[in-house]
This record gives structure tokens, sequence and C-alpha cells, in this order.
């Protein structure tokens, strides 16, 4: 009894120092002990001297975190935030336990917030009848700390985005104030769940992680990948262990009465969707080796996704568009529901879209093509220099001079090709299709038809210059323009336009926030559960490194 009481003693003692000492001033010229003495002052008193101010108006820069647990004081009078006037532990020191425990499903150790030690304080502060000011101070900026570390990591991230991936130019708007915050809401205390993404994907990849987390302890679940892993031939123990991973991995999966395919190949067929493999209801050696994987595999990946949600805006609003670039897919979102979802053609690995936020301006029926400087060196000089004039009749280009004049084809070579502009007039074989959504951006991304209409049946539609070509662009352009602008256009309309092979604009009253964005674990078409996509740029590995 006597070795527990002196071992959390010293783990007190031990733990209240290093709080103290990471943001306490050793400069401090209060040496002189209050009116009746040091040990007896009030928790206002003593803190205010331990404490050295902060000056807010030396810089904007961000402060350091000890800067911001001062800062919370300073602004509050140095009044006590997680404890009552008798220096017991208050109820929201209760719920933010319960909140940095809960922190565990957003992929990062709850110990990073000193977990183990604020219970300890807790229990100490609880459980002794006269608490000292000395324990409640410590309690009280361990919890303030905690807080303010866990809100921003759960607001902007942990990483900065340009170190693990050049091409991410989303901007969090979010503006972190949890020190105001934690002063001016008092009466109810800020909780953590108010910095969480109100994203939907977001909350979907943390009941994911979850699920890993859970099965990563499942003997059951071990052995099965065990047997899958050593076992040589698909027998009817393999079989067991397949099925029992497939159903733990997706409980909410079941077969349906089928004549063609059996339970067995429709489990396949719904794993393999669920790990982007080819759905084909047959044991390949990619969905034998994605059945070996363990979960802490997929942890990572789920923890990567994460944090590049929490990069973006922390809601995307009641309208919104979102392309999932590894996916290949867009999705229309209206009152949280998907108004239009669609197949899309993204950049190749040698010129990868980007990820960015922008908003949909206007849709342009039967668009000029105006051809960018990358396709204009890539293909279009290529292509002149191979067969001049005649490149230029069969793609419908035309090239100008600043003066607006038509330059020959003959005269354009690898020296002068940069003066002119090329354009294609728009017409059945331009580049951009029909219609047109532009979201003025530096990146010049927009979303647009294509003539290449057959590149939508494929599997793999890594295949653009970058831009993003539609499925279903008349469709979409209908509904911006009929449902959201309340305009009068049928598809008779819309037709009747597109013959005449002149463009027109439509500016949009209601501009439509797009997010593009590279998550390689997404929500399923029913938006109730994850799936794992294909990282088609390679971009995973370097993040999930950087977060281990």
């Amino acid at each position: 009894m006597c070795l527990k009481t002196t071992l959390n003693s010293k783990l007190f003692l031990l733990f209240f120092l290093l709080s103290v000492t990471t943001f306490f001033s050793c400069e401090q010229q209060h040496n002189k002990p209050g009116p009746s003495g040091f040990a007896d002052e009030s928790f206002a008193d003593k803190l205010s001297v331990l404490m050295k101010p902060v000056d807010t108006a030396a810089t904007k820069k961000m402060r350091p975190l000890r800067d911001d647990v001062r800062l919370v004081y300073q602004l509050d009078d140095y009044q006590p935030i997680w404890v009552k006037a008798n220096y017991a532990s208050n109820d929201a020191a209760a719920k933010l336990i319960e909140e940095l425990e809960d922190m565990r499903w957003d992929g990062v150790d709850p110990e990073r917030y000193n977990l183990t030690a604020i219970k300890l304080l807790k229990t100490k502060l609880d459980t002794t009848k006269k608490n000292s000011v000395n324990d409640a101070i410590a309690f009280d900026t361990t919890l303030t700390r905690s807080f303010l570390a866990a809100s921003k990591f759960l607001l902007l991230g942990e990483i900065q985005p340009k170190k693990v991936d050049s091409l991410w130019f989303h901007i969090n708007d979010s503006s972190w104030n949890a020190p105001r915050l934690l002063v001016d809401n008092k009466e109810r205390n800020p909780l953590l769940a108010d910095f969480r993404s109100e994203v939907p994907t977001y909350e979907l990849l943390r009941q994911e992680y979850k699920l890993y987390y859970t099965l990563a302890s499942d003997s059951s679940f071990g052995n099965a990948i065990y047997n899958v892993n050593v076992l040589e031939h698909i027998d009817s123990e393999m079989l067991s262990s397949i099925n029992y991973i497939i159903q733990s991995e997706m409980p909410w999966v079941a077969p349906v009465a089928n004549d063609t395919m059996s339970d067995e190949a429709q489990l396949v067929r719904a794993y393999q969707s669920y790990k982007a493999i080819k759905p084909t209801g047959k044991f390949d050696s990619t969905t034998l080796a994605e059945l070996k994987t363990r979960p802490d595999d997929y942890m990572k990946k789920l923890k990567a996704n994460m944090e590049r949600v929490r990069w973006m805006q922390r809601s995307f609003g009641d309208l919104y568009i979102v392309v999932d670039v590894p996916l290949m897919e867009l999705f229309l979102r209206r009152q949280g529901v998907d108004a239009m979802h669609m197949r899309v053609v993204v950049g190749k690995k040698e010129r990868q879209t980007p990820s960015l936020y922008a908003t949909m301006a206007n849709v342009v029926i039967n668009p000029p093509w105006g051809v960018p400087l990358t396709i204009l060196k890539n293909d279009v000089l290529p292509g002149l220099q191979k067969s001049g004039k005649q490149y230029m009749t069969k793609k419908g280009l035309k090239a100008y001079d600043h003066d607006g004049n038509i330059v020959n084809a003959s005269s354009i070579n690898m020296r002068n090709y940069r003066r002119y502009t090329y354009k294609q007039a728009p017409g059945d074989d331009n580049s951009l299709g029909y219609v047109k959504f532009n979201l003025p951006n530096p990146w010049d991304i927009y979303l647009h038809d294509t003539p290449h209409r057959d590149d939508f049946g494929k599997r793999f539609r890594a295949l653009s210059s970058g831009c993003i070509r539609l499925q279903q662009p008349q469709e979409m352009a209908l509904y911006i323009l009929s449902e959201l602008e309340k305009k009068y256009y049928t598809q008779g309309k819309l037709d009747t336009l597109i013959a005449t092979h002149k463009t027109r604009w439509e500016i949009l009253k209601n501009k439509i926030p797009v997010h593009i964005a590279y998550l390689t674990a997404f929500e399923d078409t029913t938006g109730k559960h994850i799936q794992f996509v294909r990282d088609v740029y390679g971009r995973d590995e370097k993040l999930m490194a950087m977060m281990k």
C-alpha cells in the first residue's frame, strides 16, 4: 500500500513539474509569497504569478501551444476552467476525458494528450478531502493544454499538406479560435466535437477505423488471416477462413437468392468491389493477396484519408459537388442526398488532376477550346512537326496571333509556337464536347463533356490531360439550370442550342462549391459505408509514412 501511494505521489509530482515547466516562465520576478503564505493563495493569485503574460500584439504568426495555454488564462483573469470551487473536477472535465478517449477513432493515440496522467490527477482531486491549489493548477492547465492541442488537430490536421502532396491546393478556411472559445463559453464549455469535420465521409472513415481496430485484436480474425496466408490450396478450411474475413470486414453484406451466382461468389464479388479489385467473383491472385492483409495496414490508410479530410473545409454546406479523383466519380449533393452521381475521367499519371476547391461560376453550351500550354507542347507541337496543316485541319484547330489574325500552320515551328494561341471552334469534334462547367481557378481545371464517350465504360479512367470529363454533362447542365437556377431548360431546348454550334454562356446566380479531392478511402454508392480505392497517383505511402 505504501509503495503504491509513494509511486502515485512521485508520478503526480513528475507530471506536475513537466506540465508547469512546459509553459511557465522561469523569468518571473514574483518570488514573494502572498499575505497568507504561498500555499494559501487562491488559484488565480498563484497562477498569475507562475504564468508570464502573452504579448498578443507582438506578431500574427501562429503561437506555440504553451503560449496558447497562457493566453487562455490571461484572457480569463487566471480563473480555473476544469475544476469547481473546492478544486474537485467539474462536469466539463469529465466530458473532455470522454472525448479524448474517443479520439482513438480519429486515428490518434489519446496518450498524445496525456490521458492517463489526467485521469490520475482527476482521481487525486476527486478523492482528497482538502485539495491543494498545486494539484488544481496541474489538473486544470493540463486539460487546457490537451483541449487546445486536440481541437487544433481535429480542425486543421497535423501535417502541412504541401509536405506530402505538391498538388494539394484545398484551403482549409476554418479559423481555430479555441483559446477564445474556452473563455467566452464557460457556461457551456466547447466540445472537441465542435472542431471535428462535418463532411459525411469523415464519420464513415472513423467508423471504419473503429471496425479494423476491433478486428486487430480479434483472435478469430487473426487466425483466419493466418490460414489464408499459410494454406496452399482453396479447400474447405480456407473457404471457411475467407468467408469469416469477408463477413467480418463487411458485416452489412449478405448474399441473396441468385440462380447465376453462388453465395460464395457473391461475397467475393462484393469484397472485390470494396477493395478496388475488378469484381469477377473469382479468387484471383490480387483478391487472395488482399485477403491476407492485416487490419493495421487498412488502419494506416484510413488514418491518412481522415487527415486529408481535415485539410479541407470543416463543412461543405447543403449544396456542393465532390469529385474523388482516385475513385474517378462525381457526386452532386443537395441537402445531404446525391442528386447526381456519375463516372468521370481524370488526369493521367503524367498529367495529374490536382486537389482543389473552387466554385462553379457558369455553364457554357457549345464551348470553344483554347489549347492549354501543356497540351500545346506535348500534343499539338509534335503533331504540327509531323504533318503541319493536315494535323491542324484534322483537329479543327486554328492558330491566332496577338491581333487575332489566323496564322498559317506551315509557319509554326519549335522556335515560335509560343507566340500564338490555338483554338478549336464549337462543334461535334470539340475536345470539350457540348457543355463546359467553369470553376475559375489558377490551374485552369474545369468539368466538361467529351467526344470520347467510350472511356466511361472503362474501369481505369485516369486518361485526361488534367481536367475532368463527365459521363452525364447534359443531364448535369439541365439539373443546374432548371432545378437550381429555375430557368426554362429542357432537353429539347438544349438540343436546339447545341445544333446551332454557337457559344452560349449561362452565368449562375447560385455558385456551386466544387471539391476535387484525392481520397483513397471514400463512400460507397449507398453513402453508408467506406470503400477502398486504388491509389492511382501513388500518394498514400508518403503520407502514411509521415503520420507514423
